[in-house]
């Protein structure tokens, strides 16, 4: 395609359309320019998507044709919370992508300015970006970089999930993937890190980390070196804000590091809504799950402590530990629940001469009771 980049009063013409004015923001993915669309007369965003000069002709041809394919496919994504893109256009060899203009900052210069959000506001910024993701992961499309620097939060409060300049779309080979790492190390699953593949649980894992830096005001994954990064999300320990206290459960679910145990989406939105509405955040049905054996436990410690308490009773009315527990022998945990129904009806019928039969007579097998029976087998 020839040359198409006009000059003209208030800066460049892009495809004889879009006249760029002030820069807006700069990254790895590109340049943003404030614009407007001469035809519809509006106010739009353009995006300079990068040029790699290093390439040969053919090479960039082929990345710039996957670059449209790809930021086409984005175009088709139709929601709130997602960038709307309304046109992609090529001039000078070089690809564009005309988006709506979000009036407001991003997420990450908010914090910046504003400082760490609380936990209301982290919810609600978390079900936004739930309900996002998940129409692109529906499309098929992994965004692949989910950080701060790339949601936009607008002057009404909404939330826009922006720059799918390294996405992947199911089916296509991806502008990023020439041997070289793309995306923003503290924010990227450990299953990326390690080269096992990447799927929606990927993103999942990045919502996670930037609902700890929006809270805390830094990635829990934050090193002075790359490899420290790397180390950090792949092996070390990790170790939540304190901040995210409240979210804790949606947070530690999100940065499972097995893909497969993590926590998903509609669960995640689940738990954040029910944070919003009550001011409490639901375990994790894995969670959920784990604690029920922890209640069974609990249960059957109570009804080890009834069955002590029983003895001791029944030890201050004269009547034996070693008769009550003479048909159990040292079984440890299931002796006391056999005892309990025995209890109560052998504490009327049974009178103090009978003991001797099963125990040494006399006061030391009613001490006995108090401390060896109840103490040890009633733990």
């Amino acid at each position: 395609m020839g040359r198409m980049v006009t000059e003209g009063a208030g800066g460049r013409v892009i495809a004889g359309r879009y006249r760029l004015h002030e820069r807006l923001g700069r990254g790895g993915m590109g340049i943003v320019w404030r614009a407007t669309d001469q035809l519809l007369a509006r106010e739009v965003a353009v995006k300079a998507l990068p040029l790699d000069e290093t390439l040969s002709a053919t090479e960039a041809r082929r990345r710039r044709e996957r670059t449209l394919r790809e930021a086409r496919a984005v175009a088709q994504l139709r929601h709130p919370h997602v960038i709307v893109v309304h046109d992609v256009v090529e001039d000078d060899e070089r690809a564009y992508m005309v988006m709506e203009l979000v009036d407001g900052g991003s997420l990450a210069d908010r914090v910046l300015a504003r400082g760490p959000v609380d936990a209301v506001e982290a919810a609600r910024i978390g079900v936004a970006l739930l309900d996002a993701l998940d129409t692109a992961h529906a499309s098929g499309i992994l965004h692949r970089d989910v950080k701060p620097s790339n949601v936009l939060v607008a002057d009404d409060g909404r939330v826009v999930l922006t720059d799918f300049g390294v996405a992947q779309v199911a089916g296509a080979t991806t502008l990023t993937e020439s041997g070289s790492f793309v995306g923003s190390p503290e924010y990227t699953a450990p299953e990326r890190m390690s080269g096992a593949g990447t799927g929606p649980e990927s993103d999942l894992w990045s919502l996670g980390v930037l609902l700890c830096a929006v809270l805390s005001g830094a990635s829990p994954f934050h090193r002075d070196s790359l490899g420290g990064v790397l180390h950090a999300v792949v092996t070390e320990e990790i170790r939540p804000p304190a901040q995210a206290g409240p979210l804790l459960p949606v947070v530690r679910g999100l940065l499972e590091r097995d893909p497969r145990r993590r926590l998903d989406a509609a669960s995640a939105q689940r738990m954040l809504r029910a944070f919003l509405s009550t001011g409490r955040t639901p375990a994790t049905p894995e969670e959920a799950t784990a604690a029920r054996p922890l209640r069974a436990r609990r249960s059957v410690k109570r009804s080890v402590l009834l069955a002590v308490l029983l003895v001791v009773a029944a030890a201050g009315a004269g009547v034996s530990a070693a008769a009550l527990f003479a048909d159990g022998g040292d079984d440890g945990g299931g002796t006391p629940t056999s005892s309990v129904p025995a209890t109560p009806t052998s504490t009327p019928t049974t009178t103090p001469t009978t003991t001797p039969t099963t125990a040494d007579p006399g006061p030391p097998a009613a001490s006995g009771s108090g401390s060896g029976s109840g103490n040890g087998n009633g733990t």
